[in-house]
């Protein structure tokens, strides 16, 4: 082979224009798969400079420092054992076939000697693959692997893309490399920016495809810096106003998929329209038309907004009038919307929810409510909490959705019903109930504040919880079309972090009785499912805190019907495990547990008569003394403290295991002994069981 020697890669596939929301993932998971497949294929350090590139129509990668091709290996096969290879001298067909395997003849093999024997073998040297070669099975792998839900085909082939390809262009330093992918062969040109270059691009060299980009093709071809170009327009202009932006990730980073040279302009709105609530006009400005709001310093909503225009505009003036006579239009109905919904008081709207269907086992959103509103006023009272402005939450909760202004804007749903509910004169919390019954709306949002709004949350998260499931709906696999595990997750929160005590199975009864007077039964075995549904979504809660799946395990065999009461235990059995005892103790309790499962232990109490050995006399001795303290601290919630006591045991367990024998001969002895046994497990059961702690 000749010498290797090494250079920038550069791969870069066009498209037609990519989902905006999609392409910061796109470009990540591209970019690792690349990385990942020259790392397995010995092409490149895992320090290797790697630079992503993503565009509305490009995913591209650059990386330094690439070898033309893989090293030769030596690889040492092993054939047939001796004995087997050969036949009164003559090679026989499996040291034949082994050979031509190797494409050698018989008498160039090997022998390999080994303390279990001696085999043919035979030593040979595979040559590296090219770049090229590599190179085509990399990118053919990262395309496969991309995360694409769903995937399209164009034109007459059976190619298939989030967007269709356009080009592809692949370079080793100055060198282009012969691949092809999605039915494109690579060459040296790309597209330049929609508008502003007619011309292709051309490319010279891998290095320096960003600089071509910008000045022969009018693209700033990285996402992180078409960002940063876009924040530092965004915030100068909002500055320039005296005004401020709100901190939105999300739709900065779409905006960025959206263009390819941005340009920011400022817009002004009338400020007639600042009557209306300012999310109506964020929900305007944000999700129909990707404008940035600006806001004062206390947060209040300013007649201005920013779009980011993918042009250099000859006349700027002339786009920004657009732009806001695009929004008039907007704003003009969101203010409609809003004065016309203020004529019906929301409690007029409840009935119009018969008309709602919520799903088709189990009736309209009229009838949720009603079941909604009893489990509210249940749960509230049972947190000690206003039981009647729970229900009356519950009752308003989803008749904005009757509303003219949610019909719009349905991401608004509650946040409009709040606003009427306190037009309405409604009390204060009646109003956040109705608002906050949403929350959380996604993994690590705000939880309801008020113990009415929580109770609120929680009845309707669980009347869908329960019915749908009941109604047959399980999820399966990566299928939640109803958001179960959200929901079941979202309770949890809200049982947990506001820390009340309340049990799973009190709850799922609770919704099921509700759906049990509307004549939809429920079995027993279901409401156990549901529970069983719902804890399962404890492992997943508490892995998200990076809590030892060993810990998670433990305490979930105990099976605790309190989610509050699963946290304690947890905390404490995190804290046990950290302590100099816990791995001996695990160890015992795992061996505890083997015995017993082989035995049936039917002598429940330990006869301190049939103890004849000191090891015994003193573990049971020490077992007696510590079991009434820690199950008053068991009873009273504090598992920690119960736990730090049992760490006592170590010593006399150990002693125990060193010098008893527990199956005895001696029938009555052995019947104790495990009595013994079984009195210290059951101890640990109360909180865990500590021998899943044992790795």
């Amino acid at each position: 082979m000749s010498s290797v020697t090494r250079n920038h890669l550069l791969i870069e596939l066009g498209t037609e224009e990519l989902p905006p929301k999609a392409l910061k993932a796109l470009s990540r998971a591209f970019t690792n798969e690349i990385k990942t497949g020259l790392l397995e294929a010995q092409l490149i350090a895992s320090d290797a400079l790697v630079t992503p590139y993503a565009a509305p129509r490009r995913l591209a990668v650059l990386i330094s420092d690439v070898a033309s091709a893989q090293a030769d290996q030596t690889v040492d096969r092993r054939g047939p054992a001796l004995q087997a290879a050969f036949k009164d001298g003559v090679a026989t067909p499996a040291a034949q076939g082994f050979a031509k395997s190797c494409g050698v003849e018989v008498d160039q093999l090997e022998r390999l000697v080994t303390d279990k024997g001696e085999w043919l073998s035979y030593t040979l040297t595979e040559s590296g693959q090219a770049i090229n070669a590599v190179v085509q099975s990399v990118l053919d792998q990262a395309i496969k692997r991309l995360p694409i839900p769903k995937r399209m085909r164009w034109g007459d082939s059976d190619v298939e893309f989030v967007r269709p390809a356009k080009w592809l262009l692949a370079l080793y330093g100055n060198d282009l490399l012969d691949i092809n992918c999605l039915g494109l062969s690579a060459g040296r040109t790309s597209r330049g920016h929609r508008f502003h270059s007619e011309a292709l691009v051309e490319h010279a060299t891998a290095a320096d495809y960003e600089q071509s980009m910008l000045e022969v093709g009018h693209v700033v071809a990285s996402f992180t810096a078409r960002q940063a170009t876009i924040k530092q327009q965004i915030e100068a202009l909002a500055e320039s106003v005296k005004g401020q932006l709100a901190d939105d990730q999300d739709l900065l980073d779409e905006v960025t998929g959206l263009v390819e040279f941005p340009r920011s302009v400022l817009g002004r709105f009338d400020e007639s329209f600042l009557d209306v609530p300012q999310e109506c006009l964020v929900s305007s400005m944000r999700d129909h038309q990707k404008y940035f709001h600006v806001m004062d310093s206390a947060g209040k909503l300013l007649p201005y907004f920013i779009t980011v225009s993918n042009i250099l505009s000859k006349d700027e003036d002339r786009m920004v009038q657009g732009n806001e006579r695009v929004l008039r239009a907007r704003l003009s109905d969101a203010e409609f919307f809003w004065t016309s919904d203020q004529k019906t008081r929301l409690e007029d709207r409840v009935k119009d929810l018969g008309s709602v269907l919520f799903h088709a086992k189990l009736g309209t959103v009229l009838e949720k409510t009603t079941r909604v509103q009893a489990l509210a006023g249940k749960l509230a009272k049972a947190l000690d909490g206003d039981a009647d402005i729970a229900e009356r939450g519950a009752y308003l909760a989803k008749a904005d959705l009757i509303s003219n202004m949610v019909g719009e804007f349905d991401e608004l749903q509650g946040v409009m019903g709040h606003y009427y509910a306190d037009r309405d004169g409604e009390p204060t919390l009646v109003g956040e109930c109705v608002e906050q019954h949403y929350w959380p709306k996604f993994a690590g949002d705000q939880l309801p504040q008020s113990v009415e709004a929580q109770a609120v949350a929680m009845a309707d998260k669980l009347d869908s919880l329960v019915g749908i499931y009941a109604a047959g709906e399980v999820p399966t696999g990566d299928k939640d079309p109803y958001a179960l595990r959200r929901a079941s997750l979202s309770i949890l929160r809200i049982l947990i972090e506001k820390e009340h005590s309340l049990e799973l199975s009190d709850l799922i009864d609770w919704s099921a009785d509700a759906y049990q007077a509307q004549e939809f039964k429920i079995a027993q075995e279901v409401r156990g499912n549901i529970v069983d549904f719902i804890r399962g979504r404890l492992t997943a809660y508490y892995q998200s805190q990076n809590i030892a799946t060993a810990t998670i395990n433990a305490v979930a065999a105990c099976a605790p019907n309190s989610p509050l009461d699963f946290e304690n235990r947890l905390k404490a059995v995190d804290t046990f495990s950290q302590l100099d005892e816990a791995v001996d103790l695990a160890a015992a309790n795992k061996r505890i547990s083997n015995i017993l499962k082989k035995q049936d232990v039917n002598q429940n109490v330990v006869d301190s008569t049939h103890l004849v050995e000191t090891a015994e006399q003193h573990l049971y001795q020490v077992v007696t003394e510590l079991e009434a303290d820690c199950n008053a601290l068991f009873d009273a919630g504090d598992y920690s403290a119960g736990l730090q006591k049992l760490a006592a045991l170590r010593g006399p367990v150990d002693e125990f295991f060193d010098q008893v024998m527990v199956m005895s001969d001696n029938a009555k002895q052995q019947a104790n002994r495990l009595a013994l046994l079984k009195q210290v497990q059951d101890l640990f059961l109360r909180v865990a069981d500590i021998s899943l702690l044992q790795s």
